[in-house]
C-alpha cells in the first residue's frame, strides 16, 4: 500500500518528477531568442547541447515546445506558456538570491558581462592592469552574449550592437568594429595575392555564432570572399584559433586579433575596415555607476581609446 504522502504536491516523489533546472534554463534562453545558436552563445554552450536539452525537456513533458522550420525555431503555444512560467520562476529565484546577498555582511561583487570572444581575447589580457590599479575592487567577470535583463544580476555589460538593447539600459560606445582577413604569417604568401588581395582559392573559416562575418567584410571592403574550402565552427573564438594554427583565413575583428598580430601569430595583409557596428558599454540608466563601478567604467574607456 502506498502512503498518502506520495500524493502530496510537495512530496519527494513530486520533486523528483520536476524537469532539471539546467534543461529549463536552456529552454528559457532559447525561448527568449527563438534561436538555438544565439542561446548557445549566451550560455557558453554548443548548439548541440542546447538542442539536446530542449529535446529532452520536450520528451519528458510529452509536448513540442518549438516548431522547427527551415533551420529556424518558433515557440508553440505550449512553449510560450512554459516560457512565461519559467521566466516567472527564475525571477522569483533571482529575487530570493538577491535578498540573501543583500543580507550578507560582504557586499556582492560587481558583475561585468562581456561577449565571450571579446572577454577572452581583449579584456582578460588587459585585466591585470585593472587589478594592479584597484587591488581592493571585487569584480565578477561573466561571459555572455546577446540579450539580457536586470534580473540576470548584471551591473555592466559589453555588447556588440547586433541586437536591440534591453529596456532601461543606457549605451556608450567603446570602439567601432573593424574587420579584416587574418591568417598565420607563413600562410600569407599562399593565400594572398602579390597585391595583398585574398586569393579566391584560399580556405575560409566560418562560425555559427557570427555567420554573416564574411558577408559583412565583403560589403564593407568592396572585395569578394574566397570560394575555396570552408570550415565551420560553433563559436567565433574557435575560428580565430583555427587561423592561428594555420587552418585557413578568418575574418578577424581588430580588437580580437591585435594581440596575436603584435605577437607575430597572425597577419592581416589587407588591413581592417569599419563594418558599421561597434562595441558598447551598457549600464542601468536608473542606477548611476559609482564607486568601483565608476572606476571600472573609466578604465574601460581608457583601454578602449588605446585601440
Amino acid at each position: 500500500m502506498i502512503s498518502d504522502r506520495y500524493g502530496d504536491k510537495k512530496s519527494p516523489l513530486e520533486i523528483e518528477r520536476a524537469p532539471s533546472l539546467n534543461a529549463l534554463r536552456c529552454f528559457a534562453v532559447a525561448a527568449r531568442f527563438e534561436n538555438f545558436t544565439h542561446a548557445a552563445e549566451a550560455l557558453c554552450l554548443t548548439h548541440g547541447a542546447v538542442s539536446r536539452a530542449v529535446r529532452a525537456l520536450e520528451d519528458e513533458l510529452g509536448v513540442k515546445l518549438f516548431e522547427r522550420r527551415s533551420r529556424r525555431v518558433f515557440l508553440t503555444l505550449e512553449g510560450k506558456a512554459l516560457a512565461r512560467a519559467v521566466d516567472e520562476g527564475l525571477a522569483v529565484i533571482h529575487q530570493a538570491t538577491e535578498t540573501l546577498r543583500a543580507s550578507a555582511r560582504q557586499p556582492r561583487p560587481l558583475v561585468l558581462s562581456c561577449e565571450p570572444t571579446l572577454l577572452m581575447r581583449w579584456l582578460l589580457p588587459r585585466w591585470p592592469d585593472f587589478q594592479a590599479r584597484y587591488p581592493q575592487a571585487r569584480i565578477h567577470l561573466v561571459a555572455g552574449g546577446g540579450a539580457f535583463s536586470a534580473r540576470d544580476g548584471i551591473d555592466l555589460a559589453i555588447r556588440r550592437n547586433d541586437f536591440d538593447w534591453p529596456e532601461g539600459w543606457q549605451a556608450e560606445r567603446l570602439f567601432p568594429e573593424k574587420v579584416g582577413p587574418v591568417c598565420r604569417p607563413d600562410k600569407a604568401r599562399e593565400w594572398f595575392l602579390s597585391e595583398g588581395r585574398i586569393s579566391p582559392h584560399a580556405p575560409s573559416l566560418h562560425t555559427h555564432t557570427r555567420p554573416q562575418a564574411w558577408h559583412e567584410w565583403e560589403q564593407a571592403s568592396g572585395q569578394t570572399c574566397p570560394s575555396g574550402p570552408a570550415l565551420f565552427f560553433d563559436h567565433f573564438y574557435f575560428s580565430l584559433q583555427a587561423a592561428v594554427v594555420g587552418l585557413g583565413v578568418a575574418v578577424g575583428p581588430w580588437q580580437l586579433v591585435r594581440d596575436d598580430i603584435d605577437g607575430g601569430m597572425l597577419v592581416a595583409p589587407q588591413g581592417f575596415v569599419n563594418d558599421g557596428s561597434g562595441y558598447y558599454l551598457l549600464s542601468l540608466s536608473a542606477s548611476p555607476v559609482a564607486g568601483v563601478g565608476h572606476e571600472l567604467c573609466e578604465w574601460l574607456r581608457e583601454i578602449a581609446r588605446q585601440g
